[in-house]
């Protein structure tokens, strides 16, 4: 197996860690509102923590990764919150558990962007996205599994276990990984200089990525509000056991979202041809196509449909979505990957973290159907968005390739 593929394949195994550990408190609320008296609010605000301080450290995280090695600094986020994963386990009260979500988030804030950049430093256009979608499955089925056993270990065994479960596994993974990655060749990534904040000033003056990041934002509320909250809407509504509830919760949402990134993936690869535009054209229309499906939250809807409203939505979604990180890579340049992915971590975050917080307030006086109901018009706005920024791309690349006319006076 070729060194490139060798180094997705490890990272798709720790992805299923790190979004295991983000998954995996959703599915035991119950028991944590049991054992900590805890309030709808103080239940999301457990969610909205650790985004929080997730977005505060990624644009940090993402301008070292840029400077310094990736492989070193994606190493040291893996240790880090395995420990913090670990640690939790042993709360004993509201307070430091919600200081240990915080301090999850600046763990785990420099995995993501520094894996992603080192991916694209491996891949070219023609495999990029492909790549990219694997490992993009890899953190699917961690929200999967995360949710899943979390649930089924929390009923048999109590909420902790799941957390020392997490801690280890991550910690095990370390040696492996530390044998594995390597930093690209120079002649493979050409960072000659570190970028400096001036060079980011003009990442944010570009409309495409604004546009995609925007997007992204918008997705990310419906994205993080189901997470959080599908486990207990399952558990409340229809009386499901806690496995049954994280599993419901996660499986359909995750099922589709892995198709969905390695099709779309390979699609992207193979339907954009290497072109940027094509490829946020493609992130548009996934967006437009999922919107409808939810819609079904706001009848009174058995389970079964719900199930399969879900699982349509998050296919055609990320199928389309698949070239979000390929394409903020090449707009970016290798210069400044990791701290493009770092600014679309951040705002995605905050963006999560406030959709958590605003469904926790609304769940007492409106139900989380009408919640997960009137996310469609989040995924929808997200797709006009995108879709703004293809033809302000459409029109940039016009007018760089038109012909310079001299007029004579």
């Amino acid at each position: 197996m070729q060194q490139k593929w060798k180094i997705v394949a490890v990272l798709f195994v720790i992805s299923i860690v790190n979004y295991g550990n983000r998954a995996a408190i959703a599915s035991v609320f119950p028991l944590l509102r049991a054992d900590f008296a805890l309030s709808d609010v103080m239940l999301a605000g457990l969610g909205s923590a650790f985004l929080w301080s997730y977005a505060v450290g990624s644009p940090i995280a993402g301008y070292l990764a840029d400077r310094v090695s990736r492989t070193r600094l994606l190493l040291l986020s893996l240790i880090a919150w395995s420990v913090v994963m670990a640690l939790t386990g042993f709360v004993h009260n509201e307070i430091v558990l919600l200081a240990m979500r915080v301090l999850l988030g600046v763990a785990e804030c420099a995995y993501l962007p520094a894996s992603v950049a080192l991916i694209a430093d491996h891949h070219g256009p023609d495999t990029r996205a492909t790549a990219m979608g694997i490992q993009l499955a890899g953190l699917n089925i961690g929200l999967m599994a995360g949710s899943a056993i979390a649930g089924y270990l929390g009923e048999h065994f109590g909420w902790r276990v799941d957390f020392f479960i997490l801690g280890c596994a991550g910690l095990v993974l370390t040696p492996i990984a530390a044998m594995v990655l390597r930093d690209a060749p120079r002649s493979q990534s050409p960072r000659e200089l570190p970028p400096d904040w001036r060079d980011v000033g003009q990442l944010l003056r570009m409309p495409a990525y604004v546009a995609v990041v925007s997007g992204a934002m918008l997705i990310s509320i419906s994205t993080w509000v189901f997470l959080n909250w599908l486990p207990l809407f399952f558990y409340d509504r229809f009386h499901l056991s806690l496995a049954l509830a994280g599993l419901s919760g996660s499986s359909m949402l995750q099922l589709a979202a892995i198709a969905g990134a390695v099709l779309g993936g390979y699609l992207s690869d193979r339907l954009a041809g290497g072109s940027q535009r094509r490829r946020i054209l493609l992130l548009s229309i996934g967006y437009f196509c999922a919107a409808p499906f939810l819609l079904t939250f706001l009848w009174q809807t058995p389970l079964g449909v719900i199930n399969i409203s879900i699982f349509l939505s998050s296919l055609v979604r990320t199928t389309g979505s698949a070239g979000e990180s390929p394409v903020i890579c090449e707009l970016a340049g290798p210069r400044l990957r990791a701290t493009a992915l770092s600014i679309l971590n951040m705002m995605n975050c905050f963006a999560g973290g406030l959709g958590i917080m605003c469904a926790g307030l609304l769940r007492r006086s409106y139900g989380l159907e009408t919640v997960f109901g009137s996310l469609t018009v989040t995924v929808a706005g997200a797709g006009v968005v995108v879709l703004i920024g293809y033809y302000l791309l459409a029109r940039q690349e016009r007018m760089q390739h038109s012909p310079t006319v001299d007029h004579l006076a």
